[in-house]
């Protein structure tokens, strides 16, 4: 069964040829209101010239999944016609039943798995998939980073509706901007993408075209826990592992995906540290392990007889998701009542902040991060300047507190 694709957009409708279809072919050429665009295998239909039913009768007898790229929306809307709808018993369905959907020649499936069987061609193709693959291991590039180039690869091939090979430098930045003004995306996502396409086209199909500027970074400062929101946050919840879990990400000022993946026999309860292994950039380093938090851990793995993940998930053979990790913070920032916009990362920034207030030397703060760069770690200065160097304000000299 040869299905055909249309992909509608507000400028018409573009239909590819992903096997080929002299019936249909010929009938596009006849009506003499598109364009055969060779590079791409497919056929061009602008929408002021399509007369009302032309394609109707062209498409007449064929399978169709159209796919509606509507410029507001993130994700495509797809629907299948070519069909018709019947009940279980062969009449005419009801409304209140659920539908079972036969092609012409009388071969049964419902619409799950038609749209199942036919999903949309994906054009980055899985020998390169493979090919992109196997050269980021290589440079031992981290598995979050490979799953990220290859979800970038894939879906600008999949919204440009072209082949790797048939890019060219233009489609980049039509890409680029599609990112920004369509899905609004961070300055760093849209690095992340850049890298992404960079790599594959410099490095694989050896074109050299990514010359674009990257975005520059939005200098937002972020939102800060108190000391006095911290221990708000940290009485309120009474789980022992979800306790431990955000102790820990506060107190050694760890990434919620360190903290994860952290092992007994990470903890050092002798020299009071933890080491992280592979963290960010592939780097290990140590940070510090307070005094309670190491009390809490000792009666956590006797009460939970933790053996090798310090918080496993559903499984004891595998860690806590990053996805559980928050929902556990968003819980508990819930329960404390505290309105501000934090993630469990914002136990980190209170990590250093709070360190930084406390007189701890900048150089240190660096090192217990993780950071590869003086002037990451420098921008906790502006939200603990005040405290640092006792700026009063002048207000408070004019009117005295009572």
């Amino acid at each position: 069964m040869k299905i055909v694709y249309l992909f509608y957009d507000e400028d018409g409708v573009t239909i590819p040829f992903y096997e080929y279809d002299e019936d249909l072919f010929q009938k596009l050429v006849h009506t003499r209101l598109g364009c055969w665009k060779p590079k791409v295998s497919a056929f061009s239909l602008m929408r002021k010239t399509l007369s009302e039913g032309l394609l109707d009768r062209v498409l007449a007898g064929k399978v169709c999944v159209e796919v509606r790229l509507d410029r507001g929306e993130a994700a495509a809307s797809v629907a299948v016609r070519g069909f018709f709808q019947q009940e279980q018993g062969g009449e005419a369905a009801a409304s209140a039943n659920t539908p079972i959907l036969t092609d012409r020649t009388g071969s049964p499936g419902d619409r799950d798995c038609l749209l199942q069987s036919c999903p949309l061609p994906e054009l980055f193709s899985d020998a390169w998939a493979e090919n992109l693959e196997t050269e980021l291991h290589a440079r031992k590039y981290s598995p979050k980073t490979i799953r990220a180039y290859l979800y970038y690869n894939r879906a600008f091939c999949r919204t440009l509706r072209k082949r790797p090979e048939d890019i060219e430098p233009e489609d980049i930045k039509v890409y680029l901007g599609y990112l920004d003004k369509t899905l609004d995306l961070s300055a760093s996502s849209v690095n992340l993408a850049i890298s992404s396409l960079k790599f594959f086209y410099d490095k694989i199909l050896e074109k050299g075209m990514v010359l674009t500027h990257r975005p520059r970074h939005d200098k937002r400062f972020p939102a800060i826990l108190s000391v006095q929101e911290i221990l708000h946050l940290l009485n309120g919840e009474q789980n022992p592992k979800h306790r431990l879990l955000l102790m820990l990400a506060y107190s050694s000022g760890l990434r919620v995906s360190e903290v994860v993946t952290l092992k007994k026999a990470h903890i050092d309860l002798h020299r009071k540290s933890i080491f992280v292994q592979a963290g960010k950039g592939r780097k290990d380093r140590y940070t510090i392990l307070s005094d309670r938090a190491a009390q809490f851990i000792q009666d956590y793995c006797s009460l939970y007889a933790i053996d090798e993940w310090l918080f496993p998930g559903l499984s004891p053979k595998q860690h806590l998701s990053i996805r559980s990790a928050q929902k556990i913070f968003d819980k508990a920032l819930e329960k404390s009542l505290i309105e501000k916009q934090v993630s469990i990362h914002g136990l980190r920034h209170a990590f250093a902040t709070h360190l930084l207030e406390n007189g701890t030397d900048i150089k240190y703060i660096q090192e217990l991060l993780g950071h590869a760069s003086i002037r990451t770690t420098e921008r906790y200065t502006h939200v603990a300047r005040r405290h640092i160097l006792k700026i009063q304000s002048p207000l408070d000299n004019i009117i005295p507190a009572p």
